[in-house]
């Protein structure tokens, strides 16, 4: 029985190849979307779940807020890791990680300069799975100077993995003896470094500071039940550590700091839930967000929906040309249950062609899909293990969801009526038809409303007026490396022609290289009048060279020494601090541990610079306070030139006359101000390529819904052309229809749009007004799209030959 409906199915799908194109070509893209949207999401989702204690794994954040200042932080202070060991029985161990910023490390005769470098404990390799092919890892890191790297990187660097004892030089000064080495990261981290040197190696992390945070720190509970308990009982520790620094600093006990609203807090954060909700100050990478895991699944399921009802429109609307087959059927003793189970088994084969091809396309696309969202998705032996089964289902599902309907509404018929003509035909009378319609062009009127919205927010990201100009501007970025001849290679790039000016300092608007300090306005000390601003050490080239503008007062002076005892603070800074007239107001910072008078810096206010976007549009501009001093973290150079390669060429030549042993690392700022924005661009991306999808699978269904509409109309069609109707008249006669249901698509569409954009829109502190113009837009594109699809059918039906259909009756 099962061989003869597939054989019968097969005929049929056979017979009819204009539907069957449509609807295998229209499932298969929505099957092969879903497939990539789904290999996209299980990968966000599998963040840090390869490690095998990952349940157990927490890591602690600090929030910290001093009068009306406030801070999230992904760090913590040094000592506590220790602490949570010896303090709590449940804590079965503790790590810390610390980002080294680039490094440059010695190969032959180049310095290479390297991103991926960490500072990390022993109890690394306790607590994260990563297998180390060789070397002992509950010792590799214990002693001074010894590094563990991956197994690019020994391949890199040595050619071989066997690489334990072996040295590396990091930036012209530090030689550490490799010993171990660890397979690669996995993506899939929300850390990703090729060198992990021992924490020992670093003085700092020795410290007993308890007010200062800079540490990445992870405890290993030895049950994740524990994790409530330990989070609660965070008051009560930092009060005990912290309370005698807290009384000397700030002159208040850890009791007495929290009864003035302000606070000092820690909380644990799941490992797995790093990547998708943490977006902290200190993080060691740039994370996702869940919000954008649940548009594309919603993006997903949008379009699968439109495939299914493709297939349920196009079965329900050649209904009619199927009728007299059950009519006959029934007549002949079929019974109902037989007629379902025919139809099923050739919406079931449709839909296992279709998933087959789904497949293929998929293959097809992914690397230019990785190419776009920056992930390193593969279809291999490891995702085949789920991808077949959830394939299968799918077809499965998809394949009784999507016949389910036609099956159950054909088999309904009654060979009386069948037989005698009474069935109704064409396009009229199909109210669920008209349903699915508005439904799947209301979703791709939302996805085009989507699509033009994150466009202009991009867009406007882009143009937006930051208070600074990055376009020209090249940063070296290992100037430090340069050490006291920095300010030789600075005064060597000025004089060189095409180039504007030059300022020496780390901090940045694009780098995420960032400090924050306590400053307060008045001589009273107290938490009332204290502001925890960026404080940034810049030279008196910085103003000018980034081309911002001063709202009052003036900037730095080289000729003027005393200078060094005064700052120039932003907009935001100014209304903080609520000076009538901020100029030569002094403000004081704590330069000890000590919280007096006595051991307090004071600043006075030399100028106030317009305000400038330092972060991501998503936040508004904070407090800045810029103090004269020396840093070599890096040289922006404003360039003024045609022939940037030749400038270029000088540059290195100035920096090969510097150090000849060191090479040179650069970037230009419009790319460092791209990269903070780069998961919109990526997301804006693959939204308009899913939205454009979607619109071709739902006009796929159009076009086979106005080719039947118009099939089960050729008598009439015919008749009104032998009484003179002319080609126009009928092809609008034949359109209308569907045009009505687009019509009422945008009105349903327009304003869901609208709400959920506006959503979007929220995250950013600074953004767009969705504009009238932008739904009308979306509307008159979603009109043209249908338009043009049906007129496609409804000409060619116009324009055929009266005869041919009339000469049967």
């Amino acid at each position: 029985m099962i061989r003869n409906y597939i054989k019968t199915a097969y005929r049929g799908l056979r017979k009819n190849r204009g539907f069957t194109t449509i609807n295998i070509l229209g499932l298969a893209l929505g099957l092969a979307t879903c497939l990539l949207i789904i290999l996209y999401v299980a990968d966000e989702l599998s963040y840090d779940r390869y490690n095998d204690k990952a349940g157990r794994i927490y890591r602690v954040n600090e929030d910290l807020k001093l009068g009306d200042n406030s801070v999230k932080y992904a760090v913590c202070m040094a000592p506590l890791a220790k602490t949570l060991i010896a303090e709590y029985p449940f804590v079965e161990n503790a790590t810390r990680l610390k980002n080294a910023g680039t490094s440059h490390v010695k190969k032959g005769a180049l310095n290479i300069s390297e991103n991926h470098v960490a500072f990390a404990d022993p109890s690394l390799f306790s607590v994260f799975t990563l297998p180390m092919i060789n070397g002992n890892p509950a010792s590799a890191l214990v002693e001074p100077n010894s590094v563990v790297i991956t197994e690019t990187t020994a391949k890199k660097y040595f050619n071989s993995t066997n690489v334990v004892g072996k040295t590396l030089l990091f930036n012209d000064n530090t030689l550490c003896k490799v010993t171990g080495v660890i397979k690669d990261v996995p993506h899939t981290s929300h850390f990703n470094f090729d060198f992990f040197i021992s924490m020992s190696s670093f003085p700092d992390s020795r410290s007993t500071e308890w007010l200062r945070s800079d540490y990445n720190t992870y405890v290993l509970l030895r049950d994740k039940s524990y994790a409530k308990q330990l989070e609660s009982s965070f008051p009560a520790l930092l009060e005990k550590f912290s309370g005698a620094q807290m009384k000397a600093q700030l002159n208040m006990s850890y009791a007495d700091f929290e009864k003035q609203g302000s606070f000092f807090r820690l909380n644990l954060i799941p490992l797995t839930d790093i990547h998708l909700k943490s977006s902290l100050s200190g993080e060691l990478a740039a994370n996702g967000t869940t919000q954008y895991v649940y548009i594309f699944l919603l993006i997903a399921v949008f379009i699968l929906l439109i495939a299914c009802i493709n297939f349920m429109n196009l079965s329900t609307a050649r209904s009619a040309n199927r009728a007299r087959e059950v009519g006959v059927r029934k007549v002949l003793g079929s019974a109902r249950k037989h007629l379902v189970a025919q139809f099923l088994t050739e919406s079931v084969l449709v839909t296992v062609i279709s998933t087959v091809l789904a497949f293929v396309i998929a293959l097809f696309l992914l690397p230019l899909f990785n190419q776009l969202s920056g992930k390193e998705l593969a279809i291999n032996s490891t995702s085949m293990v789920w991808i077949v089964p959830s394939l299968i289902g799918i077809a499965l599902f998809v394949g009784v969801l999507s016949g389910s309907y036609p099956a159950f509404y054909l088999s309904a018929f009654q060979p009386v009526d069948v037989l005698k003509g009474k069935l109704a035909r064409g396009f009229k009378g199909g109210g669920l038809r008209s349903f699915f319609v508005v439904f799947q062009f209301s979703i791709s009127i939302v996805l085009i409303i989507g699509t033009l919205v994150i466009y202009n927010q991009l867009n406007y990201i882009q143009t937006k007026n930051l208070g600074y100009n990055r376009s020209q501007v090249l940063i070296v970025k290992n100037v430090f490396e340069l050490n006291n001849k920095a300010k030789l290679f600075k005064q060597k790039v000025k004089e060189l022609p095409g180039v504007i000016n030059a300022t020496m300092t780390g901090f940045l608007p694009t780098s995420g290289f960032k400090s924050t300090a306590i400053y307060y306005k008045d001589a009273s000390l107290s938490e009332k009048t204290s502001m925890f601003p960026q404080s940034w050490q810049v030279d008196a080239d910085y103003v000018p060279t980034l081309n911002m503008k001063m709202a009052t007062g003036r900037n730095f002076s080289k000729d003027m020494l005393t200078d060094s005892d005064g700052v120039v603070i932003n907009q935001a800074a100014a209304k903080f601090l609520g000076f009538k007239d901020p100029l030569n107001s002094i403000i004081y910072r704590s330069v000890s541990s000590q919280h007096d008078l006595a051991h307090m810096k004071q600043y006075r206010i030399l100028g106030v610079v317009k305000d400038f976007n330092f972060n991501s549009l998503h936040e508004s501009v904070s407090p800045v306070i810029l103090t004269l001093g020396d840093d070599n973290g890096a040289l922006s150079i404003r360039v003024n030139t045609n022939n940037l390669s030749a400038l270029m060429t000088q540059i290195n030549a100035a920096w090969k006359d510097v150090n000849p042993n060191v090479q040179i690392n650069y970037t230009f700022m419009d790319q460092d101000f791209d990269a903070i924005y780069r998961t919109e661009q990526r997301t804006g991306q693959i939204f308009i390529i899913f939205t454009a999808l979607a619109i071709v699978i739902a006009c796929l269904g159009l076009f086979g819904l106005a080719a039947y509409a118009a099939e089960q109309r050729t008598k009439e069609i015919g008749i009104r052309k032998v009484l003179g109707a002319s080609v126009s008249a009928i092809a609008g006669m034949l359109s209308k229809d569907f045009i009505k249901l687009v019509g009422i698509s945008i009105l349903i569409a327009s304003p869901l749009a609208w709400y959920f954009m506006n959503k979007w829109l929220e995250g950013f502190a600074y953004r767009i007004n969705i504009q009238w113009w932008v739904l009308v837009l979306a509307g008159v594109a979603a009109l043209l799209i249908a338009v043009i699809t049906v007129s496609f059918q409804s000409i060619k039906a116009a324009v055929a030959n009266p005869a041919d259909s009339l000469k049967n009756e």
